[in-house]
């Protein structure tokens, strides 16, 4: 039996590396807004799937008319943001009753039809899952003065949608904020739980400068 799914797409962000007039998440993307692309991006996989786009208040009537303008006519429904990612991310959950849910960064929209249909299997039937990427280049630790040589195969690069049982996942938003919180799975950790672990792919790239919309748009050919 398929659990009823949502996606949290978190748009908090102001955008200031990319150095235009407006946040990163309303930038042009061949021609269409960032967000928008990534929302359908989930939409085209699971036609039926529960959006929710958390925004800044101050964001909001943007958004409200960038789709009218662009005639954006995908449902969704807007969660206010809070003062940290973790406090839009426990916003955009009061909003989720039951089921699976995504939480992903709205400046990701090359996320795979492949990587979206692997993290809901995934956390339908194992709890959660996050996909990674693994790293290619050479890494090494600094620890003060000094620095090391240390094995890329021990270390993975974490990317969203990070897809959790609903009631798991605002069960551990519960704890409260931690500074060690650096995205959800790391919520979900500190409740005690085992993160699982899915491939995700190298395309899902979180836009934040300039040259990163470069390259989107040469995916995008």
């Amino acid at each position: 039996m398929q659990a009823k799914k949502s996606i949290i797409v978190v748009a908090g962000g102001k955008g200031l590396r990319m150095g235009g007039p407006i946040p990163k998440q309303f930038v042009l993307l061949k021609g269409t807004p960032i967000l928008m692309r990534t929302i359908n991006q989930f939409t085209q996989v699971f036609p039926d799937i529960e959006a929710i786009v958390v925004l800044p208040a101050e964001q909001v009537s943007y958004w409200e008319k960038l789709c009218l303008a662009h005639d954006f006519g995908t449902a969704h429904q807007i969660a206010v943001g809070g003062n940290t990612r973790f406090h839009s991310v426990e916003n955009g959950l009061a909003l989720v009753k039951e089921g699976v849910v995504g939480i992903h960064d709205a400046v990701r929209p090359l996320v795979s039809k492949e990587t979206i249909e692997r993290c809901f299997k995934e956390a339908q039937k194992a709890g959660n899952a996050v996909p990674f990427i693994p790293i290619n280049d050479s890494i090494r630790k600094v620890d003060g003065q000094q620095n090391h040589q240390v094995d890329r195969d021990e270390f993975k690069i974490i990317q969203t949608p990070q897809v959790f049982q609903a009631s798991t996942i605002k069960d551990a938003f519960k704890q409260g904020f931690q500074n060690s919180f650096t995205d959800d799975a790391s919520v979900l950790e500190a409740s005690n739980k085992s993160i699982n672990l899915v491939e995700g792919n190298f395309e899902n790239m979180k836009i934040t400068t300039p040259s990163d919309l470069k390259m989107a748009e040469y995916w995008i050919n």
